[in-house]
């Protein structure tokens, strides 16, 4: 889209205030976008989640533009509401990792993404689905979803991505490798793995992991932990916050608008933060899926 084009200037704001930081930033928020000059037809804090994908569902309907509130998995809820529609998704990251709002360049404090809602630029992006729900940014096998269900709540509230990385440091002690098969245009592929990655863009757990995912690529990547070794995990996460060149060596990567995944023994995955259905499964992709609120391009 041409940077000239502008966003709406009307929006209904929904937060869900069970988020890290939504309780707080609800009536800060309201205030400082209507300062902006974005014209709040309703704003509503969410604090029973169940309902919160119903209230965005029924906003699409009464706004030019919905304003998301809250972490990664709020997003993902939210986001298939928004796919055959001309409303633009706009959102607050007031999660733990923000891994979407990291991977579109977005501000990650409350004046700079308000900014953004008030002066930036609608930007078409993908979407990646498993099994038809679709969503932002990253799903992950392995780790990560043990990290997801077990982590006590008061860990990611009170330390926030260091939380994430203390609870994953203590679960991978009874971490075991699995088999991965990944079925793509170009054939079957196996390997051992400590973590699969299906990105639809860069970042996953708020580090910058999968630099060959692209919002506007059109495809979608699996990106697999080579390996048998929950130590050699370990060193794949390092090399690549170090973006050391040994990084490229742990990894392996497939590419593709449709792919089949399975795993043995059966996993289930966690798609950005939430878990969601088991192996095996099919990820799809929809390029140019939805509009979103994105920063004005140079």
């Amino acid at each position: 889209m041409s940077v000239r084009e502008k966003l709406p200037r009307q929006a209904i704001l929904i937060v869900n205030t069970a988020s890290r930081r939504g309780a707080e930033a609800f009536d800060e928020a309201r205030a400082k976008l209507e300062m902006a000059g974005v014209e709040l037809i309703d704003a509503r804090a969410i604090d029973e989640p169940e309902t919160l994908a119903g209230e965005v569902s029924a906003a699409i309907d009464r706004a030019p533009m919905v304003i998301v509130g809250g972490g990664d998995g709020t997003l993902s809820e939210t986001i298939d509401y928004f796919l055959g529609t001309n409303t633009v998704f706009a959102f607050l990251p007031l999660g733990t990792a923000n891994s979407f709002a990291r991977t579109l360049d977005f501000p990650l404090d409350l004046d700079g993404a308000i900014d953004v809602i008030a002066h930036g630029e609608p930007r078409k992006v993908d979407l990646a689905a498993i099994n038809g729900d679709y969503f932002l940014n990253n799903a992950a096998l392995g780790l990560a979803p043990v990290v997801a269900e077990t982590v006590p709540q008061s860990l990611k509230k009170l330390l926030g991505r260091t939380g994430y990385l203390l609870w994953a440091g203590w679960s991978a002690a009874s971490f075991k490798a699995f088999r991965l098969k990944i079925e793509d245009e170009r054939g079957t592929h196996r390997l051992w793995a400590t973590e699969a990655r299906i990105a639809n863009g860069r970042f996953h757990g708020g580090m910058e992991l999968i630099e060959s995912a692209d919002l506007h690529s059109g495809e979608v990547v699996i990106q697999a932990v080579q390996g048998r070794s929950v130590f050699g995990l370990g060193w794949s996460y390092f090399a690549s916050a170090a973006k050391l060149e040994a990084r490229k060596g742990t990894v392996r990567e497939f590419h593709g608008t449709k792919m089949r995944v399975t795993t043995r023994p059966r996993m289930r995955v966690s798609i950005d933060g939430e878990l969601g259905p088991e192996t095996p499964f099919e990820v799809s992709v929809i390029p140019d899926a939805v509009t979103v609120a994105a920063p004005r391009t140079s």
